[in-house]
């Protein structure tokens, strides 16, 4: 499975979201630290959940991080979160 199709799967299990959209921006950090050939390293997240309603933007970041532990330790060296309204617009 690919990072970001890990990263799909754990944050829908977790969260159960109206709207996830997980970008791999790893072409974006060409030579910068923690790239690496192949990409997989570099991660926006926009996400759209009920879980997240009265919840401070420093936690809901945090929501998303513990639930990405693993891989934030291993193989993504950034990732970006992007909370988006319940109602929308997603685009």
């Amino acid at each position: 499975m690919s990072v970001k199709d890990t990263l799909t799967a754990k944050l829908t299990a977790k969260f159960a979201p109206a709207f996830l959209d997980v970008i791999d921006e790893s072409n974006k950090h060409f030579g910068h630290a923690g790239w690496r050939e192949g990409g997989e390293t570099h991660f926006r997240v926009r996400i759209a959940t009920r879980h997240f309603d009265g919840l401070s933007r420093v936690a809901q970041h945090r929501l998303v991080m513990e639930t990405l532990d693993a891989e934030l330790k291993d193989r993504v060296h950034a990732l970006a979160i992007d909370v988006l309204p319940v109602d929308g617009p997603f685009a």
